[in-house]
């Protein structure tokens, strides 16, 4: 059931139900973070893996104060500077955090969204929401309240509809494992260069494994049904033919999508899941999509293409 009642969704969250939330990134399939039994829920409704572990949502600061052990100082500063925002922080948990929130890990990922519909849910409630994307694990990443029906909408109570993700791309997360030592482990909304202009140079671990530190990080993710290649520029899809190959370009140029006839890689990002939902429910066979520059959002948006596209 679709509905925008903040109400409904609080309600049935607080009775153990999961309810798919909007947020400035993507969809999330949320639960209450306290309950592991909803928690375990979330990862056999998403056929997730035991070993990827979840974000939790939180509405303000006190909730750092309860849910981890230490704020470094840099932590701070990056979480004054860009929450409610696009920012996981990974954080040493308290017990208050179920071992299932983090797949036994003693971190905990952090985050405030920017979206006005999930922060009103989240003070009406007295706990917060652990939440991954709200999609079968791996595939495309919702980013309306229709993309999470159409994939998950018999295994929750409730999809609360806060219209289009503005961003389309999930969370940069940042870990704090060593409180002296940022080491950003997803590209996402917040670029390197945001994070870098706050809090100095920072490491980066975009790992592709099988033991991830956090979610976004396995080879294959992200990814649709039908094969998809990459082309380092939108120049080469011009000669593509376009009755055996769904196009996904940007710029000048004719193609079956176009992401941004302006290059804008805010613009590429948020439509970028859109465009690979649709290449997947096209006619033709093979997908192909241009990479775009590797900086600033640039460097998430082909992390996940990367990901999806690989076999």
């Amino acid at each position: 059931m679709i509905g925008a009642d903040v109400s409904v969704a609080a309600e049935l969250l607080q009775s153990g139900k999961l309810v798919a939330i909007p947020t400035e990134t993507v969809y999330g399939l949320a639960a209450n973070a306290f309950n592991s039994q909803a928690v375990l829920n979330i990862f056999k409704a998403k056929n997730r893996p035991s070993f990827d572990p979840l974000i939790v949502h939180i509405a303000s600061f006190d909730w750092v104060k309860r849910l981890a052990t230490v704020f470094p100082p840099k932590a701070q500063l990056l979480a004054e500077t860009f929450w409610p925002g696009s920012l996981t922080i990974i954080l040493p948990k308290t017990d208050l955090v179920p071992d299932v929130v983090t797949s036994g890990l003693p971190l905990v990922g952090l985050r405030m969204p920017n979206h006005s519909t999930t922060l009103e849910l989240l003070s009406q409630l007295d706990f917060p929401l652990a939440a991954p994307s709200a999609n079968p694990f791996g595939y495309v990443s919702p980013t309306t309240a229709s993309h999470v029906a159409d994939q998950l909408g018999d295994k929750m109570d409730y999809i609360l509809d806060g219209g289009a993700c503005k961003i389309g791309v999930e969370s940069t997360i940042v870990s704090f494992e060593d409180p002296e030592k940022p080491v950003i482990l997803r590209f996402g909304g917040i670029s390197v260069e945001q994070i870098e202009a706050v809090v100095g140079t920072v490491s980066i671990s975009i790992s592709n494994n099988s033991n991830p530190a956090a979610p976004g990080q396995l080879d294959k993710h992200y990814a649709t049904k039908k094969i998809i290649e990459l082309v380092n520029s939108p120049e080469l899809l011009w000669d593509v033919d376009q009755h055996q190959h769904y196009t996904i370009g940007y710029g000048e140029g004719h193609f079956s999508f176009n992401l941004s006839p302006t290059s804008n890689l805010d613009e590429i990002a948020s439509n970028l899941f859109v465009a690979l939902r649709l290449a997947d429910q096209a006619s033709q066979p093979k997908i192909v999509v241009s990479l775009v520059t590797e900086s600033g959002i640039g460097r998430a948006i082909n992390d996940r293409l990367r990901r999806a596209a690989a076999r």
